[in-house]
C-alpha cells in the first residue's frame, strides 16, 4: 500500500484500540484504579516497569505490588516507614525482585519528598524533540539514593542506545489526552509531540512488516526510524500509532 493508504489503516487500527474495552487485558487497568493524580501515576510507573513477558503475569503482578502499598501508593511512599519494607520480601516478577522492588520505593520516595514528584522531573529535563534526554535525566535522579547495582537494569537509558520500552509506555499513558478514555493526560506540560512509541516484539515486527523500520535490532536508531515516519502521519500525536500497531501483532497476528 502507498503511504496514504497505510496512514488510513494504521488510523482505522488505531481508533479500534484506543477505546475502554482495551483497558481490561492491560496493564493500564492498574492505574485506572485510582482517581488521585499521584497514585495514578506512581501505580502507572510501576507496572510499566514490570511490563514485560506475559500480560496476565504482568496484571497479576502489578496487582500484587500495589496490595503490599495498602492500596495507597502515594501515602505508601510518602510515609512508609523501614519496617514497612519487610513486606516486599514476597514480591517478584521475573528478574525484578525483592531488592529492585525495596529501592524502586526508596527512589519514588526521594523523587516525592525532594524532587516535587515524577511529572516535574520529567517536564523540567525535557529535550528539544523528544523525551530521550528527559529518561536519561530522570534515571540519574532515580538513582541518586544508595542502590544495589542490579537494580540499574530495571530504567533504561536512552543513551545506552535503549529504545526505553516501558518509560515511553508510562509516558504515552500519562501525557496523551485524546478522550478516549485508554490514556489519562493527566500531565499538561509534555506535548504529545515529543513521545515515542513503546518499540517492543509487537511493534517492532509490525512496523518492519509494514516498511516503518528497517534496522533489525529494536534500539533507539530503530526506534527514531519509527518516530521519525510515525510524526509524517500524525505530527501532533505520532504515539496514537502504537495502538494500531500492538494492536496488529498481538490481537490479529498480521
Amino acid at each position: 500500500m502507498n503511504r496514504n493508504e497505510l496512514k488510513e489503516f494504521l488510523d482505522e487500527k488505531a481508533a479500534l484500540y484506543n477505546r475502554p474495552s482495551f483497558i481490561e487485558n492491560d496493564p493500564i487497568q492498574i492505574p485506572h484504579m485510582f482517581s488521585k493524580k499521584e497514585d495514578i501515576e506512581i501505580a502507572g510507573f510501576l507496572v510499566a516497569s514490570i511490563a514485560w513477558g506475559n500480560r496476565k503475569m504482568i496484571i497479576n503482578n502489578g496487582k500484587k505490588l500495589i496490595e503490599l502499598m495498602d492500596n495507597a501508593p502515594h501515602d505508601f511512599i510518602t510515609n512508609h516507614v523501614v519496617e514497612d519494607l519487610d513486606r516486599f520480601d514476597c514480591f517478584k516478577h521475573r528478574t525484578f525482585n525483592e531488592i529492585d522492588c525495596v529501592t524502586f520505593i526508596k527512589a519514588l520516595r526521594n523523587i516525592y519528598i525532594n524532587h516535587n514528584g515524577l511529572e516535574k522531573i520529567f517536564t523540567i529535563n525535557q529535550g528539544n524533540e523528544t523525551m530521550h534526554e528527559s529518561i536519561s535525566s530522570f534515571r540519574d535522579v532515580f538513582f541518586e539514593i544508595p542502590h544495589w547495582v542490579r537494580t540499574r537494569k530495571h530504567v533504561a537509558d536512552p543513551r545506552t542506545k535503549s529504545a526505553a520500552k516501558r518509560i515511553n509506555m508510562f509516558l504515552r499513558w500519562m501525557v496523551r489526552n485524546d478522550k478516549c478514555g485508554v490514556d489519562f493526560g493527566i500531565w499538561k506540560d509534555i506535548p504529545t509531540s515529543k513521545l515515542s512509541c513503546p518499540l517492543d516484539v509487537h511493534t517492532g515486527n509490525i512496523a518492519r512488516k509494514l516498511g516503518l523500520i528497517e534496522r533489525k535490532q529494536n534500539d533507539l536508531k530503530a526506534l527514531m526510524e519509527l518516530d521519525t515516519n510515525l510524526r509524517i502521519f500524525d505530527p501532533k500525536d505520532p504515539v496514537k500509532y502504537d495502538f494500531a500497531l500492538f494492536g496488529l501483532g498481538a490481537f490479529e497476528s498480521f
